[in-house]
């Protein structure tokens, strides 16, 4: 899937105190541009797919989504999407699809919308977006924990 030449790139990220625990999202187009969020209980993967699908649903245009998932990535860059879809959302294992409740709006959405593509980064690797929403996606799996705690 390649980007669109005039794509926006949007940075993703997912983290999770403990797996399960509390987790966060964030995506960020800039470092003034970004939204964030968390859940309790979550883990990791959910975080990470609930970052990407809130930054297609909140960003109009063809995009870039810059992720250091590659559960993520992959599910669009190996269209593993493709065979869930023909399988009845079933892997090829014939187990049913983990994180569908996630899955499902996002492959929606990038197909119906057509003009969305994934890139994987490093993460931890000094990138200074990846490291931004990375801080954002901790910052809001804490405040998901005192959340969850009161």
């Amino acid at each position: 899937m390649t980007a669109p030449v005039d794509a926006r790139s949007v940075f993703t990220d997912g983290a999770c105190s403990g797996n399960p625990g509390p987790g966060g999202w964030a995506w960020a187009l800039s470092t003034t541009e970004y939204a964030s969020g968390g859940e309790a209980p979550s883990t990791n993967q959910r975080m990470e797919i609930r970052a990407a699908l809130e930054a297609v649903r909140a960003n109009d245009g063809p995009l870039l989504v810059v992720s250091d998932s590659t559960y993520v990535v992959n599910c669009f860059r190996d269209r593993w999407y493709v065979g869930w879809l023909e399988r009845g959302w079933l892997t090829s294992a014939k187990k049913p699809v983990a994180n569908k409740d996630l899955w499902e709006p996002l492959v929606q959405l990038v197909t119906d919308r057509g003009d969305v593509a994934f890139r994987w980064v490093k993460g931890h690797s000094g990138h200074e977006m990846n490291d931004f929403v990375d801080q954002l996606a901790v910052a809001a799996s804490q405040a998901a924990g005192k959340t969850s705690a009161s």
